[in-house]
């Protein structure tokens, strides 16, 4: 019962002309019959009548829309005299909008996926840390946006972690799939972090939370998600460029019809026919169905643009570090200053690093773990973006405030910083702690296994230039581009730098793909913007147009052919649709298709459309 109510609520001139039609069947078996088709036909023209207004609203913003061929077939059918085959186009024109519905949830489903397997619930636990109260109950479950940072949280077996947390047990497993895509579970030790939407083990463990609900990684994923499901980009009313001459086309055929014939019923009989729902329906419902299929492969594209876009991509910059190399370097060797051991700065980095989002961090905290010493437990901490990370930690029951990061930001805190030599290829990292230089991580990074054979797949979708564009130095960014064919580099580039570079690139459209705080302005300045492993609260993920929640350079050439693929199924669903209505709007014209037969067939035209378009929604064999 309640879905019937909900019906009638959602979809009510589908309801009320479907009563109209009933009421009129019935009345033809009734003494008053004569009364039916003034019945059904005066519907008729009441709902022309408001479609009409909309159609004049649309007129006078300069948009000429499809609706004035529906609108003036229901007038001319009831004009001549077939008052049924009108109400057969109202109920065409009015149910349009439940099968556009029903298309698009079915084209949604992968996105609405995501959605519905937020956490919403978190088990807070009293912290003794804190001095807990003697008799506070032991755990309360409360709604996901209560949990502040530091609050004490108990995750059950097989429940979710409600936020991005500090891993308090001593040991977790965690299934992390909705996040990366790694079907296998993870490992995680005491100190490390975790993402919210991650699922525990068969134990349950303890964490502490660090970021508040709206800035965990899953809930910022959920967000990039009803941005994307709620997009209604330009291109979704592909069809709009064909209104006009689809509508001159059909009246031209309709008028004809009628001088040759002699006959205005045939005027109405072309016209129920060129209806244009198919139209208006196959692009929307097509985009859909392709943001649903790059959301199966953890593509979240935010609106029907990006992939019109991606479909005419012909030049495509890479950012470097974590891009196209894996951002997962191995430490060369530790150079500390006097006073400091190797394992000190390394315990210090990594303590720090725990809070930044840079690709290389991870690469610091595992080998810290490596050692025996447990990570510093922080006070506070910042990442500084295009810079580094700041966090005050407690070193033996003192305050200490460490930088890691590049030399220069290290060097306004620690003027005694020397830097080493570096040999092709390696990279490093600055420590300071307080005032002082604690000394160098050297690390070296490693092109990604898949990096090849993407952008071999990119040269064969139409990318014609390849640009690396990065901020670390000349001798470091050469090899690595030269190792995959990419002859133009831009090194030692600062933010607005990588813009500017971007903003002048030809052929366009132009892909950016990169990560991290530093890459946002110029994934923003981009034509496409690809946040390459950008899962979470980052500001690239907030301005790029794709984010790329796997960390697989791959979903790249993935996403160009799914745009591609879209597009041309979107057209081809349209000019399916008018190819159809062309050829019964021919038969018409010789008499040959009654009105309320041919009506009924549009209705056939519409699904024709509808399951044409539903083709972008791709194989499930892509499905990881």
């Amino acid at each position: 019962m309640r879905r019937v109510r909900t019906a009638i609520a959602r979809y009510p001139l589908v309801v009320a002309t479907l009563l109209v039609g009933a009421a009129g069947l019935i009345l033809l078996m009734t003494p008053a019959h004569d009364a039916a088709p003034w019945i059904v036909g005066g519907y008729a023209l009441l709902v022309a009548g408001w479609e009409a207004i909309g159609m004049v609203r649309a007129l006078v913003t300069g948009r000429a829309g499809l609706d004035i061929l529906a609108v003036t077939a229901i007038v001319a059918a009831v004009l001549v005299g077939e008052a049924w085959a009108a109400l057969v186009v109202v109920l065409m024109l009015t149910g349009g909008a439940a099968l556009e519905d029903f298309a698009e949830s079915r084209s949604r489903r992968e996105l609405t996926a995501l959605l519905q397997k937020a956490p919403q619930r978190a088990t807070r636990i009293p912290d003794p840390g804190a001095g807990g109260v003697r008799g506070a109950p032991a755990a309360e479950e409360v709604p996901v946006d209560a949990v502040d940072v530091g609050d004490l949280l108990l995750v059950r077996p097989g429940s979710l972690v409600p936020v991005d947390s500090i891993l308090i047990s001593d040991h977790a497993v965690l299934d992390e799939s909705s996040l990366t895509g790694e079907s296998l579970p993870v490992e995680r030790t005491a100190g490390e972090r975790i993402s919210s939407g991650a699922t525990n083990g068969a134990a349950a463990i303890t964490v502490r939370a660090a970021a508040i609900a709206a800035d965990s990684e899953y809930q910022q994923i959920v967000r990039l998600v009803e941005q994307a499901a709620g997009s209604k980009a330009r291109v979704v009313r592909l069809a709009d460029r064909y209104a006009v001459p689809f509508t001159a086309v059909s009246l031209a055929i309709a008028a004809v019809a009628w001088i040759v014939s002699g006959e205005p019923v045939r005027f109405a009989e072309v016209l129920v026919v060129a209806t244009p729902c198919p139209l208006l329906i196959a692009a929307p419902v097509a985009f859909l169905g392709g943001m649903s299929r790059a959301a199966r492969s953890g593509l979240i594209v935010k609106g029907g643009s990006t992939l019109e876009q991606l479909s005419r991509a012909r030049s495509a910059a890479f950012d470097k570090t974590g891009t196209i190399t894996t951002g997962r370097s191995t430490i060369q060797r530790i150079v500390p200053e006097p006073g400091f051991t190797d394992e000190e700065v390394l315990r210090l980095a990594a303590s720090a690093e725990v809070y930044s989002s840079h690709v290389l961090a991870g690469s610091v905290i595992a080998a810290a773990r490596d050692t025996e010493h447990a990570l510093l437990e922080a006070r506070d901490a910042e990442e500084i973006a295009t810079n580094g990370v700041a966090a005050t930690l407690s070193v033996d029951d003192r305050d200490v405030r460490v930088r890691v990061g590049k030399p220069a930001w290290i060097r306004e805190h620690a003027p005694a910083l020397t830097t080493p030599h570096l040999e092709p290829g390696e990279l490093a990292i600055y420590v300071a702690a307080d005032d002082r230089f604690a000394g160098v991580i050297v690390m070296r990074d490693q092109v990604r296994e898949d990096a090849a054979k993407a952008l071999g797949e990119l040269r064969g979708l139409g990318i014609e230039r390849m640009l690396l564009i990065t901020g670390d130095l000349e001798a470091t960014a050469r090899p690595v581009a030269a190792a995959l064919g990419i002859t133009e580099v831009h090194a030692e580039c600062r933010p607005a730098d990588k813009v500017e570079i971007v903003g002048r690139v030809q052929p366009r459209p132009l892909i950016m793909v990169g990560d991290g705080l530093n890459d946002a302005p110029v994934l923003a300045a981009a034509d496409i913007g690809f946040a390459m492993g950008a899962r979470g609260a980052t500001a690239a993920s907030e301005s790029a147009g794709i984010v790329n929640r796997y960390d697989d350079l791959s979903n790249l050439p993935l996403a160009v052919r799914i745009g591609k693929d879209t597009v041309r199924i979107a057209l081809q669903s349209i000019w399916l649709g008018i190819a159809i209505s062309l050829a019964l709007m021919l038969v018409a014209a010789f008499g040959h298709l009654p009105a309320l037969f041919g009506a009924w067939l549009q209705e056939g035209v519409d699904l024709v459309a509808i399951l044409g378009a539903l083709r972008a929604i791709g194989p499930r064999s892509e499905s990881r």
